[in-house]
């Protein structure tokens, strides 16, 4: 099959095992061949030089800002004597413990702990917080990291409906107490967590909570300390998490905990025992970045007036967009074939975001997501707003399966 076909050529190629084939055929092959055409469904085009890019997450636009490369620079020049290990050996001294402890600082705890990235510090906290006897209650659209994370520790894993407190209280009455976790901004929507809500239920019925941050530290709160800060809930939340690669634009992750439970950590989270350490220009470059988003009010105030010009432009065109309001912008066009013709068209006109599907989301609500920057000129704002005006007729935005829900709740729930 073209899709599982080598690189390159290997004459003693070895053969699957049966139940490898079966799984393919039954799984993947029609996607391959009828859903995807024979094509990548997340490949389109090569974004040219004109393109505007919705697709990355660097929020406030740091990338190669020179205090970053500077201090990357000064990192490599003099990093001869490093040493690659695991992170549970690095001593207080090392310049890592001292990114962790600006981190936690940032964020108004007490410790932290660095990851090789966002999805391995979900894992690795969730491993070491719950087991087999500990509930766990996610949001439906928590990331996957997280429900990850709740299998790493065997523990019971419960959905409960997004964004629905009452739910989850529900829930926990039912099965006792636990940890409950929710994205601060969820990742595929823009949406913004109830989170004060949400700490209340688990407040009342004895739980713990943890927040993922990854969307929301940099672009939210004050001095970008995140959704937590912001709504003043960070002594009242147990643990916080983020990816590094979003607004922070590195390669990493880490979690917050109290300073006593540092060596239990390290002794029961496998992403920190069995990872290797961040490189020292890494860390370095991560401190420095730290500090850019920190004075960068300005780029958080253009960010949100990017945000609301977009997300006005859009929903008066008839895009279907009011189930988020933050940076991220999802185009729910539901099937995965409707999804590719909505990215063609976009790129098709120099507007690129990126394709999210199953296993990303759920089946039949494929999307299209754009996020934004405060990069983001007038010019290429009204270019996005002038190529969703014109293939608006194309894809039928108030035809897709998530418009017509809204309007039949509309209809069965009149305000």
């Amino acid at each position: 099959m073209e899709a599982l076909a080598p690189t390159t050529r290997n004459p003693a190629q070895l053969p699957l095992t049966a139940a490898l084939r079966k799984r393919i055929a039954r799984d993947f092959t029609p996607r391959w061949e009828t859903t995807w055409g024979g094509k990548f469904v997340l490949h389109g085009r090569h974004p040219g030089p004109d393109a505007v890019r919705l697709d990355g997450n660097d929020y406030l636009a740091v990338t190669g800002h020179p205090d970053v490369t500077a201090a990357q620079i000064r990192s490599l020049k003099r990093q001869t004597e490093f040493v690659v290990q695991s992170g549970v050996f690095l001593l207080s001294q090392h310049p890592a413990r001292e990114l962790e402890a600006s981190l936690a600082a940032w964020v108004g705890k007490d410790d932290a702990f660095l990851c090789q990235s966002g999805y391995t510090a979900n894992g690795g906290l969730l491993q070491a917080i719950a087991d087999a006897d500990t509930p766990v209650y996610l949001d439906s659209l928590a990331h996957a990291s997280l429900w990850e994370g709740a299998h790493a520790a065997r523990a019971p894993a419960f959905a409960f409906r997004h964004n629905d407190p009452g739910h989850l209280e529900r829930l926990v009455q039912k099965k006792g107490p636990g940890v409950v976790v929710v994205d601060s901004v969820y990742s595929t929507t823009g949406a913004l967590c109830p989170l004060r809500r949400m700490v209340e239920v688990a407040e009342q019925h004895g739980c713990m909570i943890v927040v993922d941050e990854s969307h929301s530290l940099g672009t939210h709160g004050p001095a970008g300390a995140g959704l937590c800060a912001r709504e003043g809930l960070t002594d009242r939340v147990h643990f916080i998490s983020a990816s590094l690669a979003k607004a922070v634009a590195g390669r990493a992750g880490f979690f917050t905990a109290p300073a006593a439970l540092r060596y239990h950590i390290l002794s029961s989270s496998y992403p920190n025992i069995f990872s290797s350490c961040l490189l020292p220009s890494e860390v370095a470059g991560l401190r420095a970045t730290v500090a850019v988003l920190q004075r960068a009010d300005a780029q958080r105030l253009r960010l949100l007036q990017v945000t609301q010009r977009l997300r006005q432009a859009l929903s008066g065109l008839g895009y279907p967009i009011h189930q988020g309001s933050e940076q991220i912008i999802s185009l729910e066009a539901g099937s995965e074939p409707d999804t590719m013709l909505l990215r063609d068209h976009l790129e098709a006109r120099g507007v690129f975001g990126a394709v999210f599907c199953a296993p990303a989301t759920s089946r039949n609500r494929a999307m299209v997501r754009l996020t934004l920057n405060a990069a983001l000129t007038d010019a290429e704002l009204d270019h996005v707003a002038a190529v969703a005006r014109e293939i608006a007729p194309l894809v039928k935005p108030w035809d897709w399966p998530i418009a017509r829900r809204a309007r039949a709740a509309a209809i069965s729930c009149p305000e």
